[in-house]
């Protein structure tokens, strides 16, 4: 039986990255758009929502298949990376309410990870670039997990690595799959749509939040 001398329930905070965080997805499409120019073809609506939040891997054989490019993957990779480099110095931020929200989790000794369809280094180098590294227990990356989101064994495995249940995990998502995949897990999912997701369907979400910065988000978080 609770009581009111019972603690409140441990929670956890799982932080997608790329527009949820960070701008990347901002960045992103002007990468695709290029990538794309290069080859005679374009980046249309339709492509780039069935590419956003996929591990790269998937996202670059959607966009093969679509256009039925006879470039590989790695090709592809390689010259993605290439473009997307040339970028970020110039454009790459964090998104509204992101530090603060990650201050306030800090002072309340909230755990918190990021969890990420990208890569190691990728996703190291973004956070490292921004002085974000320090403030997560681990990094969650597409190689720590057999299959990327939407399945939801990455935020299966974040709740292991901070040391909850996954119904005491906080699951933030900018996209349809990554919400999928919390869903999944049995986390609590808050969906923080940006211009590129907002007409998502976000089914099992608890909240749909405005921004890092949505005091609803901050009140569920017990933040006050």
């Amino acid at each position: 039986m609770t009581t009111s001398a019972d603690p409140a329930p441990r929670l956890a905070v799982a932080f997608d990255l790329d527009g949820l965080l960070v701008n990347t997805e901002d960045i992103y499409p002007d990468v695709g758009a290029e990538l794309l120019r290069r080859r005679g073809r374009s980046l249309g609506p339709d492509l780039l929502d069935a590419m956003v939040g996929r591990p790269q891997a998937v996202a670059l054989k959607t966009m093969i298949e679509w256009h039925g490019l006879s470039d590989t993957i790695e090709t592809l990779s390689r010259e993605t990376r290439e473009i997307f480099v040339g970028f970020l110095d110039a454009r790459l931020a964090a998104l509204p309410g992101a530090v603060a929200l990650l201050d306030r989790l800090a002072a309340a000794g909230v755990p918190r990870c990021v969890a990420t369809s990208s890569a190691p280094d990728y996703a190291h180098d973004i956070l490292a670039r921004l002085a974000l590294a320090d403030r997560f227990a681990c990094v969650l990356t597409a190689h720590d997990v057999e299959r990327g989101k939407p399945d939801p064994a990455i935020y299966r495995l974040a709740a292991e690595r901070l040391g909850v249940v996954p119904g005491q995990l906080v699951v933030l998502e900018d996209s349809h799959v990554g919400c999928r995949a919390g869903v999944a897990a049995g986390a609590v999912v808050v969906a923080v749509p940006g211009e590129h997701s907002r007409s998502h369907d976000f089914s099992g979400v608890r909240l749909v939040a405005d921004s890092l910065a949505d005091p609803r988000l901050h009140g569920l978080l017990g933040l006050g």
